[in-house]
C-alpha cells in the first residue's frame, strides 16, 4: 500500500471536517489552512470526495463543505481505497488474480495476502470519529516563541 499525497490530504481533509462535525461548513481556505494543503489541490480532492459520497458542499454566505455521513460512519480503509486505491502490496494478493501462471504455488503470494489482510484489519476498524476523539483528548498544543 502507497499513500499519495491526494490520499495523505484526502485523510487530513475529513479528519478536520470530522473535528468540526455538526458545526457550520467550513471553507476551502479554512481547510487549506489548518491542513497545510494547497488550496487548488483541495478543490479537486474535495470534488473527488464529494463524488464519493465523503462529503457535501453548501453554497452561499455561509457555506462551505461538511461531511455527508457521520465521522463513526467513516473509515479509514473505504477513504483510502477511494482515493489511493486497493491496499495489497502487489497485485498478485488479490483473491482473483490470474495474471501469472505460478500464483497458485509461489510462495511469496501468501506473504502479501497476510500482509494485506493485516493492514486491513487496520485500517477499516478506525472511524474518523475515533481520530477525532484521539486528537480533542489531547488538548491544545501550544508553541512558544522568544
Amino acid at each position: 500500500m502507497r499513500i499519495t499525497y491526494k490520499g495523505d490530504y484526502a485523510l487530513k481533509t475529513i479528519l478536520g471536517l470530522a473535528l468540526h462535525y455538526g458545526n457550520s461548513p467550513t471553507t476551502i481556505n479554512d481547510l487549506a489552512r489548518r491542513a497545510d494543503i494547497p488550496t487548488k489541490f483541495l478543490e479537486q480532492i474535495l470534488l473527488d470526495l464529494k463524488r464519493g459520497g465523503f462529503v457535501e458542499s453548501r453554497r452561499g454566505k455561509i457555506g462551505g463543505y461538511l461531511l455527508a455521513r457521520a465521522p463513526s460512519q467513516i473509515k479509514l480503509g473505504e477513504v483510502i481505497r477511494f482515493v489511493d486505491g486497493p491496499v495489497e502490496p502487489i497485485a498478485c494478493a488479490g483473491k482473483k488474480y490470474s495474471g501469472c501462471n505460478d500464483v497458485y504455488k509461489c510462495v511469496f503470494r501468501k506473504i502479501w495476502q497476510d500482509v494485506s489482510l493485516a493492514t486491513s484489519k487496520i485500517i477499516d476498524n478506525i472511524t474518523f470519529e475515533e481520530l477525532a476523539k484521539n486528537i480533542k483528548d489531547k488538548g491544545p498544543v501550544y508553541t512558544y516563541q522568544i
